[in-house]
This record gives C-alpha cells, structure tokens and sequence, in this order.
C-alpha cells in the first residue's frame, strides 16, 4: 500500500491533539479492488470532523497514485467539503449522492440519471449559492426557468423541459435538501416543500380553424420504414439490425442492444428481454444492467424478423472468419463501488490476453469487426437519418416502439397482450400512450358502431 502525505496541512482538525496525530489522518492511500485501483484520505466534514472519502481510480497503480496526489492538492486550495457556513448548494448535492444516493436501492439507471441532472443544477449560478442563503423563492425561480425555458448565464437560449426532466430536477432537489435537514443539519428547514410546478397555461380559441387532429404519439408508415432501411443499406451501416429488430418487437434501444443470441429462440421465434445496455455518463462507461421495469419478458416474433436474424448469425460467422485475428470478442466485468454492482462491457480482438474476471457474451447486434453496436451509435445514425431521408425528419429511435404498437393496436391485438410484449407496469399505460394516436385507428374504431347496428 502506497502513502501520500498532504503538502500544506492547514486544515483545523478539531479531534486531533497535536501535528503527529494529524498528519497521521491526514495520510492518503490506495488499493487495489478487483480490476480497478482507488484512493482514499481524510477530509474535514462539515462539522469540523475528519473522515475517509474513497474514489475510484483506474486500472492503472501510477495513475491511481497521480489522481491521489491531485485530489490531495485540490482539497487543500479548495477545501472540496466546507463546514457549514460555506457550503453551497454544489457541494450539498455532491454529499447527497455520495452519501445517500450512490449507497441507496435505487437502481443504477436511475442514480445515472440523478448524477446527470446534479451535474446541470451545479452548472447553474444557483450551484454556487451559499446553501444557508437559498430561499424558497430562489429555488420556484429555478424551478420556473426549468418550467418556462429563458436565457442562460453564457447568453444561450434554454427550452422548457419535459414534464419528465421537470420530475428528475424535482426529486434531486427535493432529496438533497431533506438530507440537508436531516441527517446533516446543515439548515433547519427544506426550502423545496413551498416549491410548486408552474407550467404553461394552455390558450384556448373558441373559434379556431383547427380540427383537433393532433398526433401526440408519432408513429412511421410501413412507407416511412423501408425507407429508413434502404438508407441504411446502401451505407451498409450496423444499426440496420437494431433498428429492424424494434420495429417488429418494439424493444427499447437500450434492450435491443443488450440482446444476446442465448436470449434468441429462432425455432420457436420469441426472444427474452432479461438486459438493457446503457452508457453511464457518471462513471464514462458503457454497462449492461436490468430493463426499466426489472422484469424478464419474452417477445414472440414474425417470419420476417426470423429470417433477418438468421441472415445476421450468417454473416457473423462469415465475418468472424474473414476479420481472423483481428475480430473483436465481447466481455463483461463486474465491478463493486459503494455497495453497487456494475457490469461492465467492454470489446477486445481474439488475440488480446482476457483479463481476469471478464466472461465473454454473445451480443446479437454487432459491428463488422464484431465489437458490440452501443445505444449511442444507433441514436446518432437515427438523428442522421431524420435529416438526410425525405420523410423521416424528426425520426428517433423510439418511433420505432410506438410503431410497433400502434400496429398491433390497430389491428386488433388485444391491449393486455401489448402490455406484456412491450413490458409496461399497466395496460392503462400502453392504451393512455399509443391507443388510436394515428388518424386512421381513430376512424377505425369510430366506425365500428356501424357494425353494432348492423351498417356496412
């Protein structure tokens, strides 16, 4: 084990007696867990106490050593936890995932998506308040630009968000000044509990020329798919199968790429949705973990997409053949932080030596050279083909999902049955969301009283 002792010990540390005592709390370390090494040393909380703070390194010892040595120096210049007077809402929202989040059930996509949404607060001027200065009324203007959209503090224009980001900020603020509260006693009170949503009133025109036929659910004619897969022919691109495979099971992105050919039944044609694959922006890597409602599903599906993925394990075995050495295995790793499991994914040529404890796997999505096509990949390769073919502007990968639905929808597939295919928690969820969102559904259903009532 390897010690550092810090430069210029200035910090006042209330629980030691003399300088020898303190420089011996003052040591940092590293060590090493599993692939990764990580560091460690004493911080001043808060409350003037010390403690050990671990962070998580890289699989590198020098390296490890070197990002010690300048979180060290960091800590002294800029005091990273400041006793109470000067915390600021940044600092509060970093003890509240290190100290709550991360160790919390919650699952890895949502702490994921919590540190992402952290991340933007503390870019905000309202990062940098001194905490036992915010007010109620600065956190409902926070709340109301987040709400309305304005002008950033660089002079960019901000939009309004979704009603869905709106819920992330919410929760990050909500929790991180209960926790400021109590357990911490930073402040007496949490200044979030007055906070309320104020979003946009809808105006309404008595004597508007609109027909009310709006489409809250966009959706892609069978037209629209071919030739969405014509592009991606002709550019021989590997997110063609991605994309094929949700438009005939209505997968996630995130669960189409996690799919393996041991999850792929081509006999009996259904699939298992056990995994969803993800790029975890906190951490910069890309992991495998469970599907959003974290439940294994099966997906029965057509001849067509049958045929396609068996032309697909041909060409693999091809391309395995012609690549030699330099076709790419897969593997995942697992890797403990702070009470966490992640796995995760990684692509290495045949040749390369296999680390210790990775366990390769079969992904069904893949390059030509055999790496794992990843969620970000195929997304960019959407938003490249909303703007170069003509009819696709504003595609996204999700399309493909309501695509799926509406189809089964409208033609006549019973609504609990989409509910388990696409793996929503309720079927009122799947009818509120996709039930009748094109303009034909809604003529078809329409016209079935005709029938009642013995009409054509």
């Amino acid at each position: 084990m390897t010690f550092f002792t810090l430069r210029t010990p200035y910090v006042t540390v209330p629980i030691a007696t003399d300088r020898k005592e303190f420089l011996s709390m003052a040591k940092g370390s590293v060590r090493k867990k599993g692939k990764k090494w990580y560091y460690r040393f004493y911080i001043e909380d808060e409350s003037g106490n010390l403690v050990q703070r671990e962070f998580v390194g890289t699989e590198s010892k020098s390296e490890t050593e070197a990002l010690l040595r300048k979180a060290m120096e960091d800590y002294e210049e800029k005091k990273f936890v400041a006793k109470s007077e000067n915390a600021t809402v940044g600092m509060l929202l970093d003890m509240w995932v290190e100290e709550e989040l991360k160790p919390g059930s919650l699952s890895n996509g949502t702490v994921m998506a919590y540190q992402g949404t952290v991340n933007r607060i503390k870019q905000h001027p309202i990062g940098s308040r001194k905490l036992k200065t915010v007010t109620a009324d600065h956190l409902q203007a926070y709340m109301d630009f987040l709400s309305f959209g304005g002008t950033n503090p660089d002079g960019t224009t901000a939009k309004a968000l979704s009603k869905g980001y709106l819920r992330l900020f919410s929760a990050v603020l909500q929790g991180a000044f209960r926790f400021a509260v109590f357990p911490k006693r930073l402040i007496t009170f949490n200044p979030m509990q007055y906070v309320v949503w104020r979003g946009k009133k809808e105006d309404y025109d008595l004597f508007s020329d609109e027909d009310g036929n709006t489409d809250s659910t966009p959706t892609l004619s069978h037209e629209q798919y071919l030739k969405l897969e014509e592009f991606l022919k002709k550019k021989d691109n590997p997110a063609l199968l991605p994309i094929q495979i949700a438009y005939y099971t209505g997968l996630r992105i995130g669960e189409v790429c996690g799919l393996t050919w041991q999850d792929v039944n081509l006999d009996k044609q259904y699939l298992t949705v056990r995994r969803s694959m993800r790029y975890n922006g906190a951490r910069h890597k890309t992991e495998i973990g469970a599907t959003k409602r974290k439940k294994v599903r099966t997906v029965d599906f057509c001849n067509t997409l049958a045929a396609i993925l068996k032309a697909a394990k041909t060409e693999q075995h091809k391309n395995r053949l012609q690549y030699g050495g330099l076709y790419h295995l897969n593997y995942y790793t697992e890797v403990k932080e702070k009470d966490r499991t992640y796995y995760e994914v990684y692509s290495l040529p045949r040749t390369d030596e296999i680390p210790e404890g990775y366990k390769e796997i079969s992904f069904v999505c893949l390059r030509p050279d055999g790496a794992y096509e990843s969620p970000s990949t195929v997304g960019i390769m959407c938003r490249t083909a909303s703007r170069k073919v003509e009819g696709l502007e504003g595609f996204h990968f999700h399309q493909l999902r309501h695509t799926f639905t509406s189809n089964l929808l409208s033609n006549g597939a019973a609504p609990k049955d989409v509910q388990e295919l696409l793996g929503h928690a309720d079927v009122s969820t799947t009818m509120n969301i996709y039930a009748h969102a094109t303009r034909e559904a809604k003529r078809t259903s329409a016209r079935l009283l005709d029938k009642v009532v013995g009409g054509e």
